[in-house]
């Protein structure tokens, strides 16, 4: 079976996109454990499936680069609208489902996409993170989709072991049971903040975390005084996180930034 994909980013975040409306890929964990990799594929942090909907104008399934489900990607969200509205199968606004939520995306400009989230799950404060609990003071877990730790690091983000320690967090089994991405975010101002994300299923640093971001926003607004919109920078761009805020409620949650497709081609499936 050939496939005709499109590979895609969203600030830096890369994936492999195809449409499977017809139902032809079944095997979909395989496919994408093939496809994203780096030395023997096209190589992403994973592979989204645009599919039929019954509600929606599609679905977008997501899949981590080891073929574990992924939840929701917010940059993978912002990138299959782009996709979506490129080829003619969705309007500049539309709305879209993935897992069992509605997605509103507009594209606002060129290769420019906002993607407007439900409510997120509540804020714990205080996570223990396993390094002697260093980091409780500044921490928290929220779930925007996907699960996140997020961690301030007042002294900086350049030099910081990213890797290692977002490793062992993902891993704490007894208190992530089913893993957790973590974030270090290093604050700038009341609107601004940087990020580095180690993700799970991609198991290493990536170059953006959408999801992510909107997390960090977040616990950036609860529990450190910052204020919406927030300027995310990341490895691989900037992101804009917006939302209203009513005490400790956020609704409106929007997610923006680039997406656009860097090559197409067909390949075995």
């Amino acid at each position: 079976m050939r496939l005709r994909f499109s590979k895609m980013s969203g600030t830096g975040n890369d994936f492999v996109v195809i449409d499977n409306r017809n139902g032809r890929i079944r095997n979909r964990r395989a496919l994408a454990r093939r496809l994203c990799d780096r030395h023997g594929g096209i190589g992403a942090d994973g592979l989204l499936l645009l599919e039929s909907s019954a509600k929606t104008v599609y679905t977008m399934r997501y899949y981590n680069a080891d073929g574990t489900d992924g939840g929701m990607c917010g940059n993978g969200g912002r990138c299959i609208a782009w996709f979506a509205f490129k080829k003619g199968i969705a309007g500049k606004r539309h709305e879209f489902t993935a897992l069992t939520r509605v997605y509103e995306a507009s594209v606002t400009r060129n290769e420019w996409v906002s993607l407007k989230f439900p409510s997120p799950g509540p804020l714990k404060r205080g996570v223990a993170t396993g390094q002697r609990d260093i980091h409780r003071e500044r921490s928290a877990y929220i779930d925007t989709g996907s699960p996140h730790v997020v961690i301030s690091l007042p002294g900086g983000l350049n030099k910081y072991p990213v890797t290692e320690i977002g490793r062992t967090i993902r891993n704490r089994k007894r208190q992530f049971p089913a893993g957790t991405n973590v974030n270090f975010i290093e604050i700038h101002s009341p609107g601004s903040l940087s990020i580095r994300t180690y993700e799970r299923g991609v198991e290493a640093e990536t170059m953006a975390c959408g999801t992510g971001s909107i997390a960090c926003s977040l616990a950036g607004v609860l529990l450190w005084g910052m204020r919406s919109p927030v300027s995310v920078r990341a490895p691989g761009g900037m992101l804009r996180v917006s939302f209203r805020q009513r005490g400790q409620e956020i609704e409106d949650v929007r997610l923006a930034g680039s997406a656009k497709i860097t090559f197409e081609g067909m390949i075995d499936g």
